[in-house]
């Protein structure tokens, strides 16, 4: 019982608080869910670490998507609350091995072509300091490579400067606040794209798009219909995607970017799933790599988490992020922190000199 409460109290807190405002359709569901004693009975068939909401319903959105839940999938396509509150229930119960095993095989995914209003401006600026005319991205934690996407998205600034391609399908914005301006230079060409993760998502495989698919709140029209245009423009041109420990393949990573382009790797929020071990490993992999050409390495990640970028001063866990820039050359390694940003990259404030 004290189980069944725990549990019931986690999905009347994600229904009431998380899922408020954002989505009336998961807030009706998530306290349904929470006060049906046959539904907490069925997510307790998953492992404990497995029963979050947010993945418990992106297995049940999942099924939907792929035709085996009609009525769920009708009454999501209708955002009729009262209907996919009830649907859901039966689904859970009915289809309670289904959905236990997707959120077993699976983990919640979240969007990533947002993050291209950061890396972008990011990324020019490395380039520029070390003086090349290409690159090759390395996207750690890169999910389903979207990150690698950034010289093909257009991106929009609320203090006036576009980059990338203003004719691209996918269009990101954010909004920008102190006295630096974001500088507008352009990228250079980009060589080659790598993906490294645990459990890299093909685009290209039609079960792993769904599931980036049931990832998306289903109320939330705007969030999907730019997903769907991001997975059609990564599909285009499909990045290299390597499955495994990232600190572990970076040389295999490395050796597919050509010898006259920059690797740059990125992290955005992908080292603070790392132990601190294994983040000074990570920085070391790119010490060594760094040996026999330069490497540059550019980082979205909280306060602190990144080794080496500074901190300007600002508390761990503060609510934003910080922007970093490293460049190692042979014996030498220069970092900076160039910026700051706030809510997955939608707002940031930039403070390196351009």
């Amino acid at each position: 019982m004290g189980r069944t409460r725990t549990l019931a109290q986690t999905y009347r807190h994600f229904g009431e608080v998380d899922a408020a405002q954002a989505s009336p359709l998961y807030e009706r569901v998530a306290i349904a869910l929470s006060e049906s004693d046959e539904a907490l009975r069925a997510i307790e068939a998953a492992p404990a670490r497995k029963r979050h909401p947010a993945l418990i319903l992106a297995a049940l959105h999942d099924l939907a998507l792929a035709g085996r839940a009609p009525e769920l999938a009708a009454a999501y396509a209708a955002a009729d609350g009262d209907a996919a509150a009830g649907a859901a229930i039966d689904t859970l119960v009915r289809m309670t091995d289904s959905v236990v095993d997707i959120a077993v095989r699976r983990r919640r995914r979240t969007n990533e072509a947002g993050r291209c209003a950061v890396l972008y401006p990011a990324i020019a600026e490395v380039a520029r300091r070390a003086g090349v005319n290409a690159l090759g991205l390395i996207d750690v934690g890169c999910s389903a490579g979207l990150n690698l996407t950034v010289d093909r998205v257009g991106i929009s600034y609320s203090n006036g400067p576009s980059l990338g391609d203003a004719s691209s399908p996918v269009q990101v914005s954010a909004s920008t606040v102190g006295d630096r301006a974001i500088p507008t230079r352009a990228l250079p060409e980009v060589v080659a794209r790598v993906g490294v993760d645990l459990d890299p998502v093909d685009v290209t495989d039609a079960d792993e798009a769904r599931w980036l698919r049931a990832c998306v709140w289903p109320d939330q029209r705007e969030q999907a219909a730019m997903l769907e245009a991001e997975i059609a423009l990564a599909a285009t041109a499909p990045p290299l995607l390597l499955r495994g420990d990232a600190v572990e393949l970076m040389p295999d990573a490395f050796a597919h970017v050509p010898t006259d382009a920059l690797p740059v790797v990125t992290t955005t929020w992908a080292l603070s799933r790392f132990p601190l071990e294994s983040r000074l490993r990570f920085l070391h992999r790119l010490d060594e790599a760094a040996a026999g050409r330069p490497v540059a390495w550019v980082s979205v990640e909280g306060v602190g988490v990144a080794p080496t970028i500074p901190t300007l001063g600002d508390r761990r866990a503060s609510g934003h992020s910080i922007i970093g820039l490293a460049v190692f050359d042979g014996s030498s390694l220069h970092a900076e922190a160039v910026g700051r940003c706030w809510s997955q990259g939608r707002l940031l404030a930039w403070l390196a000199d351009s």
